[in-house]
């Protein structure tokens, strides 16, 4: 009867679980940003590249101001 008491009294298999959801919820948290992120990094850099295509004359294409 002793290790059913101790057993009902242990603790640490729910401290893991919730360090568990708080790792899972910090990684959800950080795919969202980088995706979010991700879109927006992408649309300015290619209107850099854009700007940059224009200013060079070079246009989109390798060889295309030539």
């Amino acid at each position: 009867m002793n290790i059913f008491a101790r057993f009902a009294q242990d603790e640490s298999g729910a401290t893991a679980i919730e360090y568990g959801l708080i790792a899972a919820l910090i990684s959800v948290g950080i795919i969202l940003a980088v995706s979010t992120l991700g879109g927006t990094l992408n649309a300015v850099f290619t209107d850099i590249n854009d700007t940059l295509n224009d200013k060079s004359g070079l246009g989109s294409a390798v060889g295309e101001g030539d």
